[in-house]
């Protein structure tokens, strides 16, 4: 998988050793608030999902975002050509979404011709992200996750790889 850098992020592979960062973000509500999960209440969910991080690592298509050496967040494709992030919430508002994604983006736009995305329309944050990176909204439609049973929307972006 390839390693990509920015001026302050190194975004590479999942290991399991990102587990402890991984459960402080997956456990924290507030990190997870539009997520299609709900918080994880149990490190064995966190250890499981890192697990299958890391052995998708070979699609090179999710990246691990690394800062002065900690793992704060990740984003990037799991299922291609659908994109996601989440980031710990101490790194909110500091460009740091913006930042990984501009460099992830047009990787993964080699392997592919549009990008999708798929998002909570009470979440402005990834909307307004999701904007700024050329993403435009196709579509919206009504309950299409339930969590905590608690049914909630999505709001549906594409973009096209640039010619």
């Amino acid at each position: 998988m390839t390693t990509l850098r920015t001026a302050r992020l190194l975004l590479r592979r999942a290991t399991m050793d990102d587990l402890p960062a991984f459960w402080e973000i997956l456990s924290d509500p507030r990190a997870m608030r539009f997520w299609s999960t709900p918080p994880h209440g149990d490190i064995g969910i966190t250890r499981q999902w890192v697990a299958n991080m890391v052995a998708m690592a070979d699609a090179g298509t999710d990246f691990v975002w690394e800062l002065d050496g900690r793992v704060i967040g990740k984003g990037g494709a799991y299922a291609m050509p659908e994109i996601g992030f989440i980031l710990h919430p101490d790194f909110w508002r500091m460009g740091v979404a913006r930042e990984a994604m501009n460099a992830i983006i047009p990787y993964l736009c080699k392997q592919t011709d549009t990008l999708t995305a798929d998002v909570d329309p009470d979440n402005p944050a990834s909307i307004a992200l999701l904007t700024s990176l050329g993403f435009k909204e196709t579509h919206r439609a009504q309950n299409t996750f339930c969590i905590n049973g608690v049914w909630t929307n999505s709001v549906y972006f594409a973009r096209r790889r640039p010619t």
